[in-house]
């Protein structure tokens, strides 16, 4: 779907028509086009926002098993390296499994990762996570993850991941499936890495609205 995005260099700033986007409020006002503004497809939109600094560090979550398999997480892996080249911080449980691929992943790209672990002493998150959070609520920080991150973004997954996506659903999060995450209505199952990010670009943008 063509969205006739355009990328200002020198402004740091996109626009759409006759309207340009606030990456800090991420919301869409008046703004005239000025001449260098060139076109982007969203996920170079993100990524250029990201790079000018002009881009809410808003965290995108991933969430998976920590009982995962090899495959899992692999997949979880490239995806935090993804999302950190973007320039997105990475939001995850903090423990082991798809969390820890995940956190390895974007932490070794030179992205930002933080963990909010289910624990009361941040010092049981991986060692990928550059900012430990302890909530002390036991598997009742899931609801604190769902609520925080813009998108979620489940690989795998059984009953844990489920409430963290259900979760995601109600507070009116972007919830997407990878591989054999668990089925729950409304929810995209994704066949690619690509095509997640492309779905979570059009959310940050609010183009998919």
């Amino acid at each position: 779907m063509p969205h006739d995005l355009a990328f200002s260099p020198s402004a740091g700033t996109l626009y759409r028509g006759d309207a340009s986007f606030d990456p800090w409020a991420m919301t869409w006002g008046p703004g005239a086009r000025p001449p260098d503004a060139v076109p982007v497809a969203p996920l170079d939109a993100v990524q250029r926002l990201a790079e000018a600094g002009r881009l809410r560090r808003v965290p995108v979550g991933v969430i998976g098993p920590k009982q995962a398999t090899p495959a899992q997480v692999e997949t979880a892996q490239a995806l935090g390296r993804r999302i950190a080249e973007l320039g997105l911080p990475l939001l995850t449980g903090g423990k082991n499994g798809v969390m820890e691929g995940a956190s390895r992943g974007a932490f070794e790209a030179g992205g930002l990762t933080i963990g909010i672990v289910p624990d009361d002493e941040w010092s049981v998150a991986n060692r990928y996570v550059a900012v430990p959070l302890a909530s002390g609520l036991g598997p009742a920080r899931n609801a604190v993850i769902s609520r925080a991150c813009e998108v979620l973004i489940a690989v795998g997954g059984e009953y844990g991941t489920l409430s963290e996506m259900a979760f995601g659903m109600h507070f009116d999060r972007l919830v997407l499936a990878l591989l054999n995450a668990p089925d729950v209505p409304g929810v995209p199952r994704c066949g690619t890495i690509d095509e997640a990010l492309e779905r979570m670009a059009l959310r940050l943008l609010r183009l998919d609205r």
